[in-house]
């Protein structure tokens, strides 16, 4: 009895779904492709699956990754795929004793996700993606990883161990939360994907992560406040820079998965403003209407001047 042809992979159907697109010409080459997340919503199925999609194009060839624009239709579409990979560090493989190939090098290992995360997003960032980064096998990377969420908490571990923290710093408990604060800020604006890999309620054992929190609390010290009262300190300001770089990274995943920028988000918002502020009912709000988006480097700046300032009476009280 002839035996029954084994149903197609659905994410190799999804896949080839979109490859007919582009070989009809419907996708031209530079045009982006649906998002990680559109793939998930349109076809019905997880992350993983519509992450397992797009790596399939861009090993077949049909799709390339441009910063600031995310997936794209190669190209070249159909050519094998390009040689030309994610940034990440020169030195892939640790050093190791005797020939032959070296062992997988954890930091590499992170610093390819990082690279992945920073120019498509966490979404794009799995186990499987990764290790083709690496040319390895997907089981390679469980020597070094448990699991997705342990492959982000290290990448996010690793990130924090970028910003360097002085001792003693600078004079006042002031400047020593308005530096660590900056430098905390600056690093979500670099890796957008970070303010989503930091939990609050399950927080990871991070000993980068730790090491900010520690230095906090160091910088409180002497004030005469309970140590709890230095931890809750420690958290609020945590909070306040991941609160704000959330809203950097939401509008940057908007703009790549929308390919709609900010400024021409507003101008098709420009009809429905300016008939909101004729009402009349929003008068002090339509004075500063012509604004555009608010700046949130000037927000942050402004958030964090407040927030010390409140913590300055508190300080005053004891």
């Amino acid at each position: 009895m002839p035996s029954m042809a084994q149903p197609e992979p659905l994410y190799l159907r999804i896949a080839r779904e979109i490859e007919a697109r582009i070989r009809s010409g419907d996708l031209r080459p530079g045009e982006r492709l649906p998002s990680i997340r559109q793939i998930a919503d349109r076809w019905g199925v997880a992350i993983a699956t519509a992450t397992r999609v797009v790596a399939t194009l861009r090993e077949d060839g049909w799709a390339e990754t441009k910063v600031g624009s995310g997936t794209v239709v190669s190209s070249s579409p159909g050519r094998p795929r390009p040689t030309t990979r994610v940034q990440a560090p020169a030195t892939r493989l640790s050093a190791g004793s005797g020939g032959g190939r070296q062992a997988l090098s954890r930091e590499y290992l992170l610093r390819t996700a990082i690279a992945i995360a920073d120019v498509e997003g966490r979404d794009a960032v799995s186990m499987r993606r990764v290790a083709a980064e690496l040319e390895v096998g997907p089981m390679s990377l469980y020597r070094h990883i448990a699991n997705k969420d342990d492959l982000v908490s290290q990448m996010a571990d690793l990130v924090f161990g970028e910003a360097e923290l002085p001792s003693p710093g600078p004079a006042g408990w002031r400047a020593k939360l308005e530096l660590v604060a900056r430098r905390q800020w600056a690093l979500c604006c670099r890796h957008l994907w970070l303010p989503q890999a930091v939990s609050f309620t399950r927080p990871s054992l991070a000993p980068n992560m730790m090491v900010h929190t520690e230095w906090i609390l160091r910088a409180l010290d002497g004030l005469g406040l309970p140590l709890r009262t230095r931890m809750q300190e420690a958290l609020a300001l945590h909070s306040l820079v991941l609160h704000v770089a959330l809203s950097t990274a939401n509008e940057a995943e908007a703009a790549q998965e929308t390919g709609v920028t900010l400024a021409r988000w507003l101008q098709a918002q420009q009809t429905r403003t300016e008939e909101l502020f004729a009402s009349g009912r929003f008068p002090l709000l339509a004075q500063v209407h012509e604004e555009s988006a608010p700046d949130l480097d000037e927000l942050f700046e402004y958030s964090l001047a407040r927030h010390l300032d409140g913590f300055a009476i508190l300080v005053g009280e004891r």
